[in-house]
């Protein structure tokens, strides 16, 4: 039996690469809608909206969405979704998956299953999604993030870089580094989904940033520098295109007209 969860989606007006990244129309409605639309169908027991703008708690309203509006300062859709969840007055051992605004193309199942990692780990507060990368373009790309797990299924590191560095599967050329074959060990890419209890969440909040989460430019590094564990699901299936600039919306725009 999967736990009571509910989803929200933290939504920033400004967006340096896409501007008003969250009301981009797809096909009729703004992307904030389509991601809780798509979500909706998680099982979930309420979707929302935590936004930083009346603007978008508006359009979300004009559809019927669930929205509540923060503060504009935060400094993270972390620090966001922990006023919204407050707010809301969820219980302390509440269940959060955090579902990023500009994924209109997500699997519905994967919040369900990421909830249900951290039922099933009562001892972990955290736990988020990956998949095996096959690409070697991938694996040396720094915006594609990777994470390496334990035996357990639980994160050692996130990082930007190719880990586990495969000595013996990867040539170094002129064009760069390339990899022969599949490598021996999988190389997992990180989601940026994320399940929490609630009163884990006000907590991470209020840590302090980390030296290697300011290195790599990944939030949830803090979680793992300050002695936290995070329960990885890995799912066979790579989630859809998310969108960061224009060309992404439009590719967006046209995978869901073809479904």
């Amino acid at each position: 039996m999967v736990a009571a969860f509910w989803v929200l989606i933290p939504a920033r007006l400004a967006s340096t690469r896409l501007p008003n990244k969250p009301l981009a129309d797809i096909a009729g409605a703004p992307m904030v809608v389509r991601v809780a639309q798509r979500v909706a169908h998680s099982g979930a027991q309420e979707v929302v909206v935590a936004c930083d703008s009346p603007l978008i708690a508006q359009a979300c309203a004009a559809h019927g969405v669930r929205a509540v509006l923060t503060r504009e300062d935060h400094a993270s859709g972390t620090d966001r979704l922990a006023e919204a969840a407050d707010s809301l007055g969820l219980p302390e051992d509440a269940i959060l998956v955090n579902v990023q605004g500009d994924e209109p193309l997500i699997a519905p199942k994967l919040p369900a299953a990421c909830a249900a990692l951290l039922q099933r780990t009562p001892q972990i507060p955290m736990a988020t999604c990956a998949h095996a990368i096959t690409e070697s373009a991938e694996i040396f790309n720094p915006n594609v993030v990777k994470v390496v797990l334990d035996a357990q299924g639980r994160a050692l590191y996130f990082s930007r870089a190719p880990i586990p560095w495969q000595r013996d599967a990867y040539t170094a050329g002129s064009g760069g580094w390339t990899m022969q074959g599949q490598p021996p060990h999988p190389v997992y890419r990180h989601i940026g989904l994320y399940a929490y209890r609630h009163r884990f969440l006000r907590d991470y909040a209020k840590l302090a940033p980390a030296p290697l989460e300011q290195a790599e430019a990944l939030e949830q590094l803090r979680v793992l520098w300050h002695g936290h564990s995070i329960a990885v699901h890995v799912t066979e299936q790579a989630p859809g295109p998310g969108v960061d600039t224009l060309a992404d919306l439009e590719r967006v725009r046209a995978m869901w007209l073809e479904r």
